[in-house]
């Protein structure tokens, strides 16, 4: 969540944030509300106040200035049970509201509402020219034996692939590749629980607002993860670091679970948009002044990836109405797929500064002694069913291989992927 300062103390900069994200919030109606649930408990305490200097006159009271006293003192009591319960209950309805504040948009975060006003910024790499009629995924994983769909959707229903022979021995190399990549950047690996409980998700700020995309183990009480974000952020909840601890990056392996309710058309095809896959993520600790910093380094750790991969791609700054609640700034990076003939998101990195941590209250001891909340950050190193998808479309030679990138050759111990 936000700091309460920017309704108090900058509400003119909270409402044109929230206007950058098209979010239309009544906050006079809130600051109103904050006003008098404040007023109330403050009142509530200085009624309990009232009770206990009355409560404690009474052993030195005798006959009727007693019995007085004694009614006094119910009565407060009474009165401050009843001030107690209507603070309780203004602070619920200003919290429900407040927590579905989604975080204050970055300045430089690309203006707009959705995804087709993210800018772009840069571009490595044009797309392929083939001389042959481009396959997509599922064609060429159908002839080579290595995706098959159908069989998927026998036992899971839709949006489900399986992964098959070389491409699975590939997926792994990948994993393996860009752990090490990540560990030579400071990068601790992780292998992280993937059911998790409602606070993680409410602390890194996908509950309340997406509940609807997580899939619930509800005879447990937890949830599926639809990223390692989420237990690599609140692995490190209610913890105080010293200034000297920071930064913390984390590279967290781990297999991810969405509803993605709500998709149609040729993201459904294949294994484009599935319930199921596994990804790289990083993520970061770091001290509030540096996060900007940071943010640039993930990008480029993300950039030097998918280079490696021989894909090419574009870079974009997402529009403020397509961020998700807790990014203040998010970066895309956009590999070219032959078989959509266009670019789809593959990484995304985002600065999601002081929200999280507020939540999941992470904070870090200062060099003046004070307790002062991280900046966290994310970003996707290898989201595996998307890479896989873009390595086979970009690298077929229209003979009915597939090329496999220099980088993943030691790795995977195959330099092409042929029908046997």
């Amino acid at each position: 969540m936000i700091d309460i300062a920017f309704l108090r103390d900058h509400r003119e900069e909270l409402a044109s944030s929230l206007a950058r994200r098209g979010r239309d919030v009544d906050l006079d109606s809130l600051a109103e509300l904050d006003v008098r649930r404040r007023e109330v408990r403050t009142k509530a305490e200085e009624i309990r106040a009232e009770q206990n200097n009355v409560s404690k006159s009474i052993p030195q009271l005798e006959g009727d200035e007693r019995a007085a006293a004694i009614a006094t003192g119910k009565a407060l009591g009474e009165e401050y049970k009843t001030l107690l319960a209507e603070a309780d209950d203004l602070d619920s309805r200003f919290d429900d509201v407040w927590v579905r504040l989604p975080n204050m948009t970055d300045p430089t975060a690309a203006d707009g509402v959705d995804e087709d006003d993210a800018v772009e910024i840069s571009r490595f790499g044009e797309p392929p020219e083939f001389g042959f009629e481009v396959k997509d995924h599922v064609e060429l994983g159908a002839a080579l034996g290595i995706v098959d769909i159908d069989r998927a959707t026998k036992i899971s229903g839709s949006r489900f692939g399986m992964i098959k022979g070389e491409l699975a021995l590939l997926e792994f190399a990948i994993v393996r590749w860009a752990m090490d990549n990540l560990s030579g950047h400071g990068f601790t690996p992780v292998i992280p629980p993937v059911l998790v409980r409602e606070q993680a998700l409410f602390g890194t700020g996908f509950f309340p607002g997406d509940r609807d995309q997580v899939y619930s183990v509800e005879q447990d009480d937890l949830y599926l993860v639809g990223t390692s974000e989420v237990p690599l952020a609140a692995m490190h909840g209610e913890e105080v670091f010293s200034e000297g601890d920071l930064p913390l990056r984390y590279a967290g392996y781990s297999t991810c679970f969405r509803v993605e309710a709500g998709t149609y058309g040729k993201d459904t095809r294949g294994m484009f948009r599935v319930h199921q896959f596994d990804k790289v993520e990083m993520f970061s600790f770091v001290h509030p002044d540096l996060s900007v910093e940071e943010h640039e380094r993930l990008l480029e750790r993300e950039e030097e990836l998918v280079r490696q991969l021989e894909i090419p791609y574009r870079v974009v700054n997402v529009a403020a109405g397509d961020l998700g609640d807790s990014a203040a700034k998010k970066y895309d990076i956009e590999a070219w797929f032959p078989g959509q003939e266009r670019y789809r998101e593959i990484t995304s990195t985002s600065n999601t500064t002081d929200y999280q941590s507020r939540r999941l209250r992470i904070r870090f001891k200062d060099e003046d002694g004070s307790n002062r909340f991280v900046h966290t950050l994310n970003g996707t190193a290898v989201a595996l069913g998307r890479t896989l998808i873009a390595l086979m479309e970009n690298h077929q030679d229209g003979e009915g291989s597939i090329r496999i990138p220099k980088a993943l050759v030691p790795y995977a111990g195959f330099d092409s992927i042929s029908a046997r």
